[in-house]
């Protein structure tokens, strides 16, 4: 299969276009990722509104009952509770770590073993966070099946 790439105007919508002979499965899996990245998150920073692509989330992390959504740069918050992102962002690549964290998989540089049957995870911007040992297996699992 080739890939063909070309760069518009940023006025023109974006679209993705798949020319195959036969709808295969692999076909399938390539529309399924495609869709799965669209969409934005509505959360707040400094008093402002603001609506943020999924893409753009390392991971969400609640905290004192407050919910964060953590960027390469800024952090944002969210009125949702963390289940809240869990159900919605589960066919977004999206995957709990701990108890109080969702990790966007799409984000993931490395994994490595850490102590207690924990591990650590080390994000596309170079931050490391720690997969609990109760979340460890569902990581495997789902890395395994990608």
């Amino acid at each position: 299969m080739d890939v063909r790439i070309t760069k518009i105007p940023p006025e023109a919508p974006e679209v993705t276009v798949i020319e195959c002979h036969e709808i295969t499965d692999t076909v399938r899996e390539i529309e399924h990722f495609i869709k799965s990245r669209r969409g934005q998150l509505s959360c707040t920073k400094e008093g402002r509104q603001f609506e943020l692509p999924i893409t753009d989330v390392l991971y969400i992390e609640s905290v004192d009952n407050r919910t964060f959504l953590y960027t390469d740069t800024d952090t944002y918050e969210a009125r949702e509770k963390l289940y809240h992102f869990e159900d919605v962002l589960r066919e977004k690549h999206f995957l709990r770590i701990s108890k109080s964290m969702l990790l966007n998989l799409m984000k993931l540089r490395s994994v490595k073993p850490a102590l207690n049957g924990r591990f650590s995870a080390i994000l596309s911007n170079g931050e490391e966070v720690i997969i609990s040992r109760k979340y460890v297996s569902s990581l495997k699992e789902t890395l395994r099946n990608s």
